[in-house]
């Protein structure tokens, strides 16, 4: 009876998102990134070499590096639950291994499948209704790889002219940049409610007491957990705020 029942909520087109041949259809695509991230790691080994960096620095890049993922991580595996529930595990993980944007995947399923008169988590969506969604996905990411295809390698042209050829002004430059890309995606979502004020707060908090924490005391693994650890200190604390007192705005 309950089987019945289960069957009966799940809406028909998530037999053919979960189906066999869609999820070795996404296969080819992970194993590309993956591809794609052993050559770029082997490379950047290989030319900080070159560069003349230690054995012993180049680890502790590599460390950094990798703790450094571990809340954009998390972020994502979250939303990736929500992203398999509307669109099916397959077409999830095949779209946050080569954008990692829940932000964007989402509303463009939603506009695709909208076309039909549908809204993701309908009973009656169709198997074309879903096909239109997963072509949006596809179709509105190409902009950002294409971009990054072809202008990634002007970039550091464009650095160079911008300092005017002063050396010591790059990292400023370098620095401003990355500070206004988090600036960039946090804008949004300051004023968006409670939840999301409290997580920037907090997490911008706790990001500057462990570095001035880890600069007192010259802790250099702090120094390296640092960034990992304040993304899931507000995480943890937007999601707390949201069960317990919602939104205020």
């Amino acid at each position: 009876m309950v089987s019945h029942e289960l069957v009966s909520i799940t809406p028909a087109y998530m037999d053919v998102a979960n189906s066999r041949w869609l999820w070795l259809s996404t296969v080819p695509v992970v194993l590309v990134v993956l591809m794609q991230a052993a050559i770029f790691l082997r490379r950047a080994w290989n030319d900080g070499r070159e560069m003349g960096l230690s054995e012993e620095k180049l680890k502790t890049g590599f460390k950094t590096g990798v703790i450094s993922a571990i809340g954009p991580s998390v972020a994502v595996l979250a939303g990736m639950l929500a992203l398999i529930a509307t669109v099916g595990g397959p077409v999830a993980w095949m779209r946050l291994t080569v954008i990692g944007s829940v932000a964007f995947e989402l509303p463009a399923a939603e506009l695709g499948v909208s076309q039909f008169g549908y809204s993701l988590g309908d009973e009656g969506i169709t198997e074309q209704a879903y096909a239109t969604a997963v072509w949006a996905m596809t179709l509105g990411g190409t902009g950002w790889l294409l971009v990054s295809a072809f202008g990634t390698r002007h970039m550091e042209m464009v650095r160079t002219k911008i300092s005017n050829g002063n050396e010591k002004l790059l990292p400023v430059v370098s620095a401003a940049a990355m500070l206004g890309a988090f600036a960039y995606f946090l804008s949004g979502e300051a004023t968006a409610g409670t939840p999301e004020t409290g997580s920037i707060a907090v997490g911008g908090l706790t990001m500057l007491g462990l570095l001035h924490l880890a600069d007192s005391r010259d802790v250099q693994w702090l120094r390296e957990w640092a960034l990992g650890v304040a993304m899931f200190v507000g995480l943890l604390v937007g999601v707390a705020i949201r069960v317990t007192v919602g939104s205020w705005w």
